[in-house]
């Protein structure tokens, strides 16, 4: 689906990207006529994303573009997006023949990597231009800066996950949100005994969507383990890891999981907890606005995840930190009309009325603007309210943005793996690991 903002809805399929775009849907946003990329005169930038239907399953990002468009009528944006597998095999490919589109969605290493190649634009000089730079927290913009000195990339969206609750549904089988992972493991067999999916998760076409369990890893030391571990002078296949797979185990055998998560996508797992057949979901709070137009909008909370006994460091975590960047082919800055409308895009993205836009479809600022919140999001704010609780801190990264792309989905399936009882903690242990010897 595709549609020009300004104008006459125009559905089209578009090649616009070249190779890139050739499996991507396509939307024009622009406040020009509605023939086409640059048809008045209008500067055209191309931007990338990991949503195949953006105005869909991203309302903060497209209402972003609507503002943009109307604020700058001198700019088209040409908005193409897959899934993400696809879209950053796409990515990987551009890459290696230099035909990356203006802007896209990357992961993080991925992009630290492309930096140090020398394709991608240094935007430190462009956000200290337009003065977002102190906008933006120093240590996402040192998160985001590479070794010599390039940043490299500017933020998306703010990854805020976790497991959102039912808390009638939790009320209504007599037990609280838990704290603790064996608290846990007793809610799971309440639920489980009156046919309750705990935890709602869908492995089809979504591998990603194990957020929760990325925090786990977290838990068991990731953070202070991984550099050793891409080096080779640690294994992914540690006594830590070991324990923090085998809970997860533990949950599947205690009926977690829905029967059928290995075909359920991660909208039908979406769908499973707004209509009450499970009481949680995990995700991220970019479910804020699906979850606010639902029925059990008024019976939401936001739980962090459990703590473990046997973990490894801080248990009183909550993954909140830069989701993976916005990231800019090096050839804009070569083109002196597409650099212009690059600033103009993100002095936009960055300003306070985009950033209130955000706030306004379910997502929390990524600069220093504080927004105001209707006391009808309440799904909103009982995320942002877990984020900061008392004592509560985060990770300084969520662990698959510090991997490559081929490690990343190995863990992934590593985690579904065990989910389904397709593998033992060890076997998905392995598989993470040989996928890093394989580098």
């Amino acid at each position: 689906m595709s549609s020009l903002i300004g104008s006459t809805p125009l559905p089209r399929r578009s090649f616009v990207l070249g190779s890139f775009a050739a499996a991507a849907s396509v939307a024009m946003v622009s406040a020009c006529g509605s023939g086409g990329s640059g048809s008045s005169g209008a500067q055209t930038l191309a931007l990338s994303t990991q949503n195949p239907d953006v105005e869909s399953a991203d309302p903060a990002t497209w209402a972003i573009l609507q503002g943009f468009a109307a604020a700058h009528p001198e700019v088209s944006i040409d908005v193409s997006g897959q899934a993400v597998a696809e879209h950053l095999q796409s990515l990987s490919i551009a890459a290696q023949s230099d035909t990356l589109p203006d802007i896209f969605w990357i992961y993080q290493h991925t992009a630290e990597q492309m930096s140090s190649s020398g394709i991608l634009l240094d935007l430190g000089p462009i956000v200290d231009e337009l003065g977002i730079t102190d906008r933006i927290a120093s240590s996402t913009i040192e998160s985001f800066t590479n070794d010599a000195g390039r940043l490299y990339g500017v933020p998306y969206q703010s990854l805020l996950t976790g497991l959102w609750c039912n808390t009638a549904l939790f009320e209504e089988h007599g037990v609280a949100i838990p704290t603790t992972f064996d608290e846990l493991l007793d809610v799971t067999r309440t639920f489980a005994a009156a046919g309750v999916t705990t935890i709602s998760d869908g492995a089809n076409q979504s591998s990603f969507s194990v957020w929760s369990f990325l925090t786990w890893l977290s838990r068991f030391g990731f953070d202070e383990r991984i550099a050793g571990i891409l080096d080779g002078s640690d294994t992914y296949t540690n006594d830590d890891f070991r324990r923090c797979y085998q809970h997860i185990d533990e949950l599947r055998d205690a009926g977690a999981f829905a029967s059928n998560v290995s075909t359920q996508t991660y909208q039908q797992a979406v769908d499973s907890f707004v209509n009450g057949r499970a009481a949680m979901l995990d995700a991220g709070v970019w479910a804020a606005g699906a979850i606010q137009a639902s029925d059990i909008a008024g019976t939401i909370d936001f739980w962090k995840g459990p703590e473990f006994s046997d973990g490894v460091g801080d248990q009183n975590i909550i993954m909140n930190v830069p989701s993976a960047p916005f990231s800019v082919d090096h050839k804009v800055g070569k083109d002196e009309g597409k650099l212009t409308a690059l600033k103009a895009f993100l002095g936009y993205y960055y300003s306070d009325e985009a950033q209130q836009l955000m706030a306004d479809n379910g997502q929390p600022p990524v600069t220093s603007y504080t927004p105001t919140i209707s006391d009808e999001q309440t799904a909103l704010k009982a995320a942002l309210a877990a984020a900061t609780a008392d004592g509560v801190t985060s990770p300084p990264a969520q662990p698959d943005l510090l991997v490559s792309t081929s490690v990343a989905n190995s863990m992934y399936d590593s985690i579904y793996g065990v989910i389904q009882g397709q593998m033992t903690p060890s076997d998905a242990l392995d598989l993470v690991q040989s996928s890093i010897e394989s580098e």
